[in-house]
């Protein structure tokens, strides 16, 4: 059996990975600066750090500035494009 070490980058995957978070992903990428924001409801505090780690996720991976802020009162966390 031969063994060989190749760059990840050179893996094909064939399937498409899906998440629950794909149209919240979709969102994000349409921010525009002074544009509108994206309004996210969730419903607990585990919840919430799920769908920021999505919003940092995309900032590191498209090297983009999205950032949020939250509405405890109403459950919602805004993610909106800064400059």
């Amino acid at each position: 059996m031969k063994i060989k070490l190749v760059p990840r980058a050179k893996v094909k995957v064939s399937r498409k990975s899906r998440s629950k978070y794909d149209q919240l992903r979709s969102a994000i990428s349409r921010l525009t600066p002074d544009g509108d924001a994206v309004r996210v409801n969730y419903t607990n505090q585990k919840e919430l750090n799920s769908i920021r780690n999505v919003a940092y996720t995309y900032n590191r991976e498209t090297n983009s500035k999205v950032k949020s802020t939250t509405d405890p009162a109403e459950k919602a966390v805004f993610f909106y494009a800064g400059k």
